[in-house]
């Protein structure tokens, strides 16, 4: 293989409400935490450890939108993406950096709203399937 490759795939929850981030009339990001899980025993004492990953999750303007309509602290998503590594100067002048996962696929596996949804007819949540990932770049 002579290229390289860029992709994660996470399923997680909401760690807290999507945040949306406004710059024009066309552009926003909405900007939420997931949090993944690992199960195992620990052989030394047969006691079942859990540890919790968070990853910073970035979507973009209608993907944002529909995270921020349908997604509430705790539901559960499905998100294809890349990882993308940024730094910045705080206020107080120190560097700052972090690591984003820029969502370009998801899908919901659960939501908080489903109760209402499945009282409408036949309305399911939007994936990202009805979103052109292309002109949002």
């Amino acid at each position: 293989m002579n290229g390289t490759l860029n992709k994660v795939i996470l399923i997680g929850h909401l760690g807290d409400e999507v945040k949306m981030h406004y710059f024009d009339a066309q552009s926003c990001i909405g900007r939420f935490p997931l949090a993944t899980n690992e199960v195992y025993i620990n052989k030394s004492t047969g006691e079942k450890i859990t540890s919790t990953e968070w990853h910073n999750i970035v979507v973009r303007n209608k993907a944002a939108e529909l995270c921020e309509k349908y997604l509430s602290k705790g539901d559960k998503i499905y998100i294809e993406g890349r990882i993308k590594s940024r730094q910045w100067t705080a206020e107080d002048g120190t560097t700052k950096y972090t690591t984003e996962i820029q969502v370009t696929e998801f899908t919901f596996l659960n939501t908080k709203k489903d109760s209402d949804l499945s009282k409408a007819p036949t309305s399911n949540p939007p994936s990202s399937k009805d979103v052109d990932f292309d002109s949002l770049v």
